[in-house]
């Protein structure tokens, strides 16, 4: 429950701090996603944020409408569309990465490295433990 509750209270105040840089989780994570990925189809971004394909598109028409993104056909496979940041987008992005590295900065704030190595292993044990 301690692991619940403080995972809960870190993402939202991640949430509060990206909507005060002008952004929200949905829209950080399309973001890098994209910037991460050179052409990236729609699958593969739904994949990378573990979301469902139709929340996806959802946030995606959003995005495009906001002048943040364009998609297009991929002309080898008609089928598949390939995200892209605008000018806009890439600003958001730089806006919101910032944002993300001042909150990452203030939650390990007195931590040392070795601690934040060792914690990283227990969470992937946990995880390893919850998938057995």
């Amino acid at each position: 429950m301690n692991l619940g509750r403080t995972a809960k209270l870190v993402a939202q105040a991640f949430d509060a701090a990206l909507v005060e840089a002008g952004g929200t989780l949905p829209v950080w994570l399309t973001l890098l996603s994209v910037k991460s990925s050179e052409l990236a189809n729609q699958r593969e971004l739904a994949g990378m944020i573990g979301i469902q394909g139709a929340t996806l598109t959802h946030h995606l028409n959003a995005m495009e409408a906001q002048g943040l993104l364009t998609r297009r056909r991929d002309p080898v496979n008609r089928r598949v569309h390939l995200v892209e940041l605008t000018e806009a987008g890439e600003a958001l992005f730089e806006t919101l990465r910032q944002a993300a590295l001042v909150f990452d900065k203030r939650l390990r704030k007195g931590l040392p490295d070795e601690r934040l190595a060792e914690f990283a292993q227990v969470l992937a044990a946990l995880r390893d433990n919850v998938g057995a």
